[in-house]
């Protein structure tokens, strides 16, 4: 029995579509308050900030759903490709902001920060592995790549761990959010480890209960 009731099917498509325009309230949201002076700080960093988080958490996300389908029989697949790129767009608007507010354009300087300093690194190491599969996130590239294309998007794992790693190296210290984000992503990167070994034990189980019944049945 399903933990919550199916989407009837009419509503799939619009429900994509409501986590398109949902997904961007966040930065929508972060501008208004740095563009009115109602962010903290360092409105700059501060909204830089809150775009990478949010892309980090729309990564996470979008990692979550195979194992919501495989432990509790959550079939949210339809959401996954919007997770995904909402986490992309999400980055592309971090790395923006940082180019055009942070760094006025200045593109020595851009430079010579993505070679001197680690976590910028791994953060635009991040963004350029997203590309491709933000690219290829269309019906037509699955068709096109095949079994190439689950082997590109398993990148969204090394570009979630670098996602939280750059994460927590942009602060001097790490606290507890941080390591949140940190632990989430181990804890998706080990499931993977373990999913195959998982899913035939499942299907074993599965087929034992059912020969089960079936023996039951035919002594009945």
């Amino acid at each position: 029995m399903a933990l919550v009731p199916a989407l009837p099917k009419r509503f799939h498509g619009p429900s994509v579509w409501a986590l398109y325009a949902l997904g961007l309230i966040p930065a929508a949201w972060a501008f208004y308050l740095g563009a009115t002076g109602r962010l903290p700080g360092n409105a700059v960093k501060e909204f830089e900030h809150l775009l990478g988080l949010w892309a980090l958490r729309f990564l996470v996300a979008t990692l979550t759903i195979t194992p919501l389908r495989d432990l509790f029989g959550l079939n949210w697949l339809r959401y996954r490709r919007a997770l995904g790129l909402l986490a992309f767009y999400y980055v592309l608007m971090h790395f923006t902001a940082y180019m055009v507010l942070d760094q006025m354009l200045r593109i020595p300087a851009i430079v010579a920060d993505i070679a001197r300093r680690p976590f910028i690194t791994i953060g635009m190491a991040a963004l350029v592995m997203l590309i491709p599969l933000a690219l290829t996130s269309n019906n037509w590239s699955i068709r096109k790549l095949g079994q190439r294309w689950n082997k590109l998007h398993r990148l969204a794992y090394v570009i979630a761990a670098a996602g939280a790693l750059h994460f927590a190296m942009a602060v001097k210290v790490v606290g507890p959010e941080q390591m949140l984000y940190i632990v989430l992503v181990t804890l998706l990167l080990a499931w993977r480890a373990v999913r195959t070994p998982f899913l035939r034990w499942k299907r074993q189980r599965t087929a034992g209960a059912r020969s089960h019944t079936a023996t039951q049945k035919a002594a009945g």
